[in-house]
């Protein structure tokens, strides 16, 4: 069904014809069905809503515009903040490990892990991290320890139900360094151990790269302003940098994109 056939059906509709033919019913479901998921009815979907109920299209237009199931149940939306100055300090520490469970069918936020983490190498943060971050010294004093807030994500993971293995759910980072740089390195140090489901996700520049054929340089500033996206909160808050990946990631799943893991196997 082409477009142009499938425009004409809606065109006919909108006009307010008395009965549209019965025989063209099943033709026209398809041909609206296809234009929604390519994209071409996006501003004219409340209209077609109206008009498909007023003669009688059984299909809700919930189901039609519905976008195509992805390869995973939950999608682990994660952003590290950490101890940072110039020149870098080193090691650095992570102090905010926010996480967002997104349910992979529909694209929405179900559940959110969001702990402050105390630094101990390196305890006061500087005033660079404070301006990047907005995190100041009282939200840090006191928190619990990485081992401590990676034993309650492990608790938090069993609680959702993730570590079921029927369950097939995937990090999402915005880039590759907070889990091939940031927590396999502070874990090293301190000598814990890194959980497998730590160990591949998907970074969402490069899904945003071959969705829609440019890299994001400026990160979520650039995918947000590529997809015509209000940005979310703070840049460099940990919890409003994961709102806007998740954010990121409902549009491209609503205009048809798949995603896949992008890290290789450790």
């Amino acid at each position: 069904v082409s477009d142009a056939s499938g425009c004409s059906m809606i065109a006919l509709l909108h006009t307010g014809a008395a009965k549209f033919p019965q025989n063209l019913l099943p033709r026209a479901r398809q041909a609206v069905r296809s234009l929604l998921r390519a994209g071409v009815l996006r501003g004219y979907s409340s209209i077609v809503s109206r008009k498909l109920a007023s003669h009688g299209f059984g299909a809700s237009m919930a189901a039609m515009s519905s976008f195509p199931p992805q390869r995973y149940h939950y999608f682990l939306v994660l952003d590290f903040e950490a101890t940072c100055d110039k020149p870098q300090i080193h090691p650095q520490e992570i102090i905010e490990f926010p996480i967002l469970k997104l349910n992979g069918r529909t694209m929405e936020i179900e559940s959110t892990f969001h702990m402050y983490v105390q630094p101990v190498v390196h305890p006061q943060l500087t005033p660079f991290c404070t301006e990047l971050t907005g995190i100041i010294q009282g939200m840090v004093d006191g928190q619990p320890s990485l081992q401590q807030v990676l034993e309650r994500v492990d608790e938090w993971m069993a609680k959702e139900g993730l570590l079921d293995p029927s369950v097939k759910s995937i990090f999402v980072t915005c880039g590759d360094w907070d889990l091939k740089v940031m927590l396999p390195g502070q874990c090293q140090y301190l000598g814990l151990p890194v959980a497998d489901y730590f160990k591949q996700w998907i970074n969402l520049k490069k899904a945003y790269s071959f969705a829609m054929g440019s890299w994001p340089k400026n990160g979520l500033l650039d995918m947000n302003k590529g997809l015509n996206l209000q940005h979310i909160g703070r840049p460099h808050s940990g919890i409003d940098d994961c709102k806007n990946i998740a954010n990121i990631m409902k549009t491209l799943a609503h205009r048809g994109f798949i995603f896949k893991q992008t890290s290789k196997p450790f």
